[in-house]
């Protein structure tokens, strides 16, 4: 059965031998002896026990029919998700020829005396390409590339921008081959210094030429402080690069683009120089899971029969797309030695729309178990077969499935640090973000609190409840879903507005960045798309981010005489951070509400319960834009639409140590 029946226990033996014999002590004050030896007490305890387990199989009859009752509606339990991140691979040196980092090869989380390791796997091959620099252009805004590698290569001066550098203007490095996903650094000589820009914040953005154009690098590191001075700049190539011809010569592009300043930012007064460039691949990037791959388990052989079910060895099942890679053997009792291949099976939801010649099966992903097609039969008598019948004695095989995942998998940023498989010239391993994505199965309870919302939507998105309940559905690894009206001046009218939070995780510190709170493309498109089928004929569908209002809090506190400053310091910011989380914060930890307004006052409460904390003596709050870093004035409450949420930032406290 898909929903396990729980063990209930409610009353124990020694409760009824309890209450027998103070029943005695009342109708009976004459019998004294309640010790084990007297022969009465032996009849109490004996009728005691019949009576539990009378009262035990009683109290499972309703809990195991309500279980019962929604196995036959086909309610399962929802599978577990694997958390996955971008895991960058460093070599000790580059090296001559590329580096192949197999699929399955395992990293892992740091042992700790209070935390197990964490472990991950890659899910493909990554191939660490090595490459040199082999041409450079430079190309002003509006004009065409010109060649000056021979004056780079040569150790002469050349200007990389215009004279007067205008946004637009470009610097284009050509390498021998195209890296993605690999990690390149290009050395950079030059003897000009202080032209204008904050070596901090230049106004440059570094791109590769992909399939899809040119696409923006990130940046490790730059310590030429925008072309100023002798350095390196170390880029994380896009997957997609891929060779092209700029000019008259085919490379794997990088180039140097100038852009607008922001506002606030110093600009280029005059074009800086380099006069020797250099570039080499010093790592790659790939993405790893929490999950365990198993290949190739065979699960017997098929009986010929509709209905059949064979049972995984290892359950749950993580919710991949699909989740289970099938096989069947084209004839009984063939082997890919005899020269027979194989026939790839589909995981499908249920059989309503396969025929009888349709390779379905359905996979119960909490248990393991694989169901073929049964027969049923018609009012007329026949057998309608739902689902192909593999034949009679044909082997079946799961060719790949993962098991495992769950919360434990949502590691901060740069917690991945162990590399357990043997890799030569790998010298260190990190993950420059959090892994997510990682929800622990679903539990009967939970199931059992699902199955009447979702009976009562029957696929179709009417009410709000029913929005977020099938958003829930079609993104389980989200942290908040919520659904409101939208404006009619902002998506017209009959819209629903649905907010979706993404799932975080905590630098060390337990701080979020703004940018973690951001959902990707591909999960609103996942969410849009599964509710676009089941919104009402009509109804218009905004599916994003909520709007993030900024606040920072400004207090002084006065502490008590033998409590350390600092320490109460730290604390007080810590409070201040929770209270305000937008996933764990307010007075429920269920995550701040949503328009729910920020008072001076909770802020006073929050501060007075940390200890070493004496008095609160002002609190300040200041609208903040997460973004810039601009703070609004003073005030003493923050309103929020309904579609907004708090986010706690630049908090900053006082503390005035008592004397």
């Amino acid at each position: 059965m898909a929903l396990p029946a729980p063990h209930l226990d409610d009353r124990r033996f020694q409760q009824f031998v309890d209450d027998a014999k103070r029943y005695i002590q009342q109708r009976c004050p004459e019998w004294t002896d309640h010790n084990v030896s007297d022969p009465g007490v032996t009849l109490v305890e004996a009728v005691a026990h019949m009576a539990d387990q009378v009262v035990y199989r009683l109290n499972r009859v309703p809990e195991k029919n309500h279980l019962a009752f929604l196995d036959l509606l086909g309610v399962t339990l929802f599978p577990p998700s694997a958390a996955r991140a971008d895991v960058t691979f460093w070599l000790s040196a580059p090296q001559p020829e590329p580096v192949v980092l197999p699929a399955g090869t395992e990293v892992a989380t740091g042992r700790t005396e209070a935390e197990e390791a964490v472990a991950f796997a890659t899910e493909a091959d990554l191939t660490v390409v090595p490459c040199e620099l082999d041409a450079v252009l430079r190309q002003e805004a509006g004009g065409t590339p010109q060649d000056c590698g021979q004056d780079v290569f040569g150790g002469r001066d050349v200007g990389v921008f215009a004279e007067s550098p205008r946004p637009g203007d470009t610097l284009l490095f050509g390498l021998s081959a195209a890296v993605p996903s690999c990690v390149a650094v290009l050395q950079l000589d030059s003897r000009v210094d202080g032209v204008g820009v904050d070596p901090r914040q230049p106004p440059l953005v570094w791109e590769a030429w992909t399939a899809d154009g040119w696409t923006e690098c990130e940046v490790e590191e730059d310590s030429t402080g925008g072309l100023n001075r002798p350095g390196d700049v170390v880029l994380h190539i896009p997957a997609g690069h891929v060779v092209s011809r700029v000019g008259r010569q085919d490379a794997g592009w990088l180039r140097c683009r100038v852009v607008e300043a922001a506002q606030g930012q110093p600009f280029y007064s005059a074009s800086p120089t380099v006069r020797a460039a250099s570039a080499f691949t010093i790592g790659g990037t790939t993405r790893v899971a929490h999950a365990d791959v198993v290949r190739d388990e065979p699960l017997g052989d098929s009986t010929g029969v509709p209905g059949q079910r064979v049972r995984l060895a290892q359950a749950p099942v993580v919710a991949d797309r699909p989740p289970l890679l099938l096989e069947v053997s084209e004839d009984s009792g063939n082997s890919d030695e005899d020269g027979v291949g194989w026939q790839e099976w589909q995981v499908v939801d249920h059989f309503a729309a396969s025929g009888p010649y349709d390779r379905h099966v359905t996979l119960d992903a909490a248990t393991g178990e694989i169901a073929f097609g049964p027969a049923v039969r018609e009012p007329d008598g026949s057998l309608r077969q739902f689902g192909a019948v593999p034949a009679k004695g044909a082997a079946i095989r799961a060719t790949r499935y993962r098991t495992g995942g769950g919360r434990a998998g949502n590691v901060a940023r740069g917690a991945i640090q162990v590399l357990r498989s043997s890799i030569p010239y790998v010298s260190r391993v990190e993950n420059r973000e959090a892994a997510r994505g990682g929800v622990d199965g679903e539990t009967v309870q939970e199931a059992k609190v699902r199955a009447p919302i979702a009976l009562r939507a029957q696929e179709r998105a009417v009410t709000a409840r029913d929005y977020e309940e099938l958003a829930r559905r079609a993104a389980p690894e989200t942290a908040r879903i919520h659904c409101l009206a939208a404006e009619a001046s902002d998506a017209g009218e009959n819209a629903v507005r649905v907010l979706v939070v993404p799932q975080a995780v905590p630098d060390r510190g337990g701080r979020l960045r703004f940018e973690q709170l951001v959902p990707g493309d591909e999960l609103l498109s996942r969410v849009t798309h599964f509710l676009d089928d089941r919104r009402p004929i009509g109804t218009r569908l905004a599916v994003g981010p909520p709007f993030y209002q900024g606040v920072t809090v400004v207090a002084t506190l006065h502490s008590f005489r033998a409590a350390e400053a600092e320490r109460v310091r730290a604390d007080a910011l810590d409070a201040l951070y929770a209270y305000l989380d937008p996933l764990t914060g307010g007075a429920h930890g269920a995550g701040w509400p949503f328009g729910r307004p920020l008072r001076a006052g909770e802020i006073f409460a929050a501060l007075q319960r940390v200890p070493g904390v004496e008095l609160v003596d002002e609190v300040l709050l200041h609208p903040a834009d997460p973004l810039t870093g601009r703070r609004g004035d003073a005030t003493d409450r923050i309103e929020l639409t309904p579609s907004a949420l708090l986010f706690p930032f630049d908090h900053r406290v006082r503390v005035i140590e008592a004397r």
